[in-house]
């Protein structure tokens, strides 16, 4: 009986081993599987804040084009290209003369913001409150660091068919072309309207004016919020650009 026993508890703890064991090796396969799910997502919205069209793109298409046209570019406050510096191991930089820490432009995360080679433009992340989530996405410039090529919202929580239209095609397209300046060379971003833009603004603002979402007044105006700050944040470096483009 007591033989019995024994054989007993060391097949369950085998058992427990070799179950454990797989758990263990399911759970680091999926974890990878997610990053690069995470990435492949985020390589899809930068493409299509370009202007391209994925639909009939497979995975390895995606891979490619992503490699072949952008390059990630980082900076300080001040709009300064920081080089050097490995993107997955950023921290905070201390100033070693005057002890006062430098921050990068970007989200808690430091976020990278991207150039696109072909067709030239400048992306970077954005991100803000809606009505029920965090909306998050990707904004692109064209090289003339002014005029709006693209707009993409790939994460949120808001409702369907109100504020979870920020992912329509019909919305976004409503941003391409506007402009983020004015002809006095302030940076007024694009506002939402309540409404229809050409309904509402006069004919010269139309340029920095999209429809808004029926129905979904607090969505569009986090959108409109969410996108001049984060803009604002990119100012030194569009105004140090836009100057050599003049």
């Amino acid at each position: 009986m007591q033989h019995s026993n024994i054989n007993t508890i060391k097949f369950i703890t085998i058992l427990t081993i070799i179950v454990s064991s797989l758990l263990s090796i399911t759970s680091t396969q999926l974890k990878i599987l997610q990053i690069e799910n995470v990435e492949l997502d985020k390589q899809k919205n930068i493409l299509k804040a370009i202007g391209l069209d994925l639909s009939k793109f497979n995975i390895e298409n995606i891979k490619y084009e992503y490699e072949n046209r952008i390059r990630n570019v980082l900076l300080d406050l001040n709009g300064k290209i920081v080089e050097n510096i490995k993107f997955e191991n950023l921290e905070l930089l201390k100033n070693k003369q005057s002890g006062e820490i430098r921050y990068f432009i970007g989200s808690s995360e430091y976020l990278p913001a991207y150039n696109s080679i072909n067709p030239p433009a400048f992306i970077i992340p954005i991100s803000g409150k809606g009505l029920w989530s965090t909306l998050y996405g990707y904004f692109a410039l064209k090289d003339d660091y002014n005029t709006v090529l693209g707009i993409t919202f790939y994460k949120h929580k808001e409702t369907a068919g109100l504020g979870g239209e920020i992912d329509k095609k019909w919305f976004q397209d409503n941003f391409i072309n506007k402009k983020i300046y004015n002809v006095s060379g302030e940076l007024i971003s694009i506002n939402v309207i309540k409404g229809k833009a050409d309904q509402v603004l006069e004919s010269k603002s139309l340029i920095h004016g999209v429809d808004g979402i029926s129905g979904a007044t607090v969505t569009s105006k986090g959108v409109a919020t969410l996108l001049k700050r984060d803009l604002i944040r990119y100012k030194p470096y569009f105004d140090k650009n836009r100057k050599i483009n003049e």
